[in-house]
């Protein structure tokens, strides 16, 4: 018997997303019928000041390959300051990553108005491209216990 091991490589995106902006501009990409894989799980938060950096490690553990953070563009978020804070936060993150030895790309912020529909739909395309070069993320998957 053999087994068939062409199966193409699919990742796992998840993506959260500012419910003011990133989100409404999700929306808006659906509604133009744009298209971006399935494969991007979408989590919507209040603001990307939210945003823990364990969420994003603690989802890299649960098994994503790819993990984006989509927010209001800096001086129009809803909440006056919450997407600069994010940005700093995501800073740090950056560097923790590296640390850890997962490949930075695996990781992106990106700023999404509501009215950018056709730019979320690039956005989550691009980075659906960039972690399928990369291949499946095997070490924060490594460090969970086995059952």
């Amino acid at each position: 018997m053999q087994v068939n091991e062409s199966k193409e490589f699919k990742p796992t995106i998840v993506a959260f997303c500012c419910n003011w902006c990133s989100y409404a501009g999700a929306d808006l990409a659906g509604s133009g019928r744009l298209s971006y894989p399935a494969d991007v799980k979408i989590i919507r938060v209040p603001c990307s000041c939210r945003v823990n950096p364990l969420f994003i490690l603690r989802a890299f553990e649960k098994g994503a390959d790819g993990v984006i953070m989509c927010g209001c563009h800096p001086g129009d978020c809803h909440y006056s300051t919450g997407n600069y804070y994010a940005r700093r936060r995501m800073t740090m993150l950056f560097s923790m990553l590296d640390y850890m030895g997962i490949e930075r790309e695996r990781t992106r912020v990106e700023w999404v108005s509501a009215a950018e529909g056709a730019k979320f739909a690039a956005t989550m395309n691009d980075f659906i491209e960039t972690v399928t070069k990369l291949g499946e993320n095997r070490k924060l998957r490594d460090l969970r216990c086995k059952k």
